[in-house]
């Protein structure tokens, strides 16, 4: 399947097809599910949020303020189901569901915005991001 579109007067062609090896090449037949799985594996770290989050963004300023910074994939909420769980985080906490925005450092899901702040104030976060990679040296 091939999808182009023109944007504008002389604007820009994008040509999208399931088989391109570009990371950032949309694949048509894959599920939300897999597609998840597949981001998760190829960032070390990931933040899967909602659209206008606020606690995406104190993640976000918390991961940068350690020198990382992490993907942020927006889902829409028929995606955010998809997201794999942790078992503590089956249990929803405040009445916010525990699904978005949620971290995966390293293949591993954190959890949202408590978890992350809870594992900096613990001192482990710093350690485990250097476990996976994104620091290589801490100040």
């Amino acid at each position: 399947m091939k999808t182009n579109h023109l944007y504008g007067e002389g604007g820009v062609r994008l040509e999208l097809t399931p088989t391109t090896t570009s990371p950032l090449a949309i694949d048509v037949t894959e599920s939300a599910e897999m597609r998840i799985q597949r981001l998760i594996s190829e960032n070390p770290v990931v933040i899967f949020t909602r659209s206008s989050c606020c606690m995406c963004h104190v993640m976000k300023k918390l991961l940068s303020a350690v020198g990382v910074y992490p993907t942020v994939i927006e889902l829409d909420e028929e995606e955010i189901a998809a997201l794999p769980t942790s078992a503590a985080e089956d249990l929803h906490v405040n009445n916010i569901p525990a699904d978005a925005p949620a971290v995966f450092i390293g293949g591993t899901r954190v959890g949202g915005l408590e978890s992350l702040v809870a594992l900096h104030l613990s001192g482990r976060l710093v350690p485990k991001l250097v476990e996976v990679g994104v620091i290589t040296h801490v100040v």
